[in-house]
């Protein structure tokens, strides 16, 4: 039953999400309304605040975060941090790109264009940060978590800021995932010549 439950739930939170930026891609973000969305999905206004509390949180909120962290623990734990870390988000992002490169660039104009959102997009970038912390900790769950784990972390969320950024400047015309590679290069090779 709580199996059910849960997708149901899951399936009604991709649905507001979809409607949410089916509706900014037409409207604009700050021209569509909480109730806009609501009635889009077929659901009460209500219903959409026991998904999210906010209508930027249907933006900030990064769904990709906890596949990362899975990701992130499956890498050999031999390999360096930030190897550990680039491989797992090059392994999923060709697939992500392909299945949600609309929603990827719409979600990351309107994070890097609507004062509202860039004024907490710190929160959605720390969520990303503690993925990566939680993926490198061993054994996982781990209270106090070492600062090289929280650097590299950070170092990881600014290179994919970075290319994100770069994209979204060239109006999604590059390939991001590429992009991504060639951001993680650049971060290897400055650690290697300050090394």
């Amino acid at each position: 039953m709580t199996d059910w439950r849960e997708r149901k739930r899951e399936r009604t939170r991709a649905a507001l999400r979809e409607a949410a930026f089916r509706l900014f891609a037409e409207r604009g973000y700050e021209d569509t309304t909480v109730a806009d969305i609501a009635a889009q999905a077929g659901v009460s206004h209500m219903t959409f605040f026991r998904y999210f509390p906010t209508k930027e949180d249907v933006v900030l909120r990064d769904d990709y975060d906890p596949m990362l962290e899975e990701l992130v623990r499956a890498q050999p734990s031999e390999r360096p941090p930030l190897r550990r870390v680039r491989d797992a988000v090059m392994r999923a992002m060709p697939e992500v790109y392909e299945r949600d490169r609309e929603a990827l660039l719409l979600r990351s104009r309107l994070l890097l264009d609507t004062p509202a959102l860039r004024a907490r997009m710190g929160e959605s970038l720390r969520g990303s940060q503690i993925a990566f912390e939680r993926g490198l900790c061993d054994p996982p769950g781990t209270e106090e978590v070492p600062m090289a784990v929280r650097v590299v972390a950070a170092a990881c969320v600014s290179v994919l800021t970075t290319a994100i950024t770069i994209w979204v400047e060239d109006g999604g015309g590059g390939d991001l995932p590429t992009l991504m590679g060639h951001a993680f290069d650049t971060l290897e090779a400055a650690g290697a010549q300050g090394g």
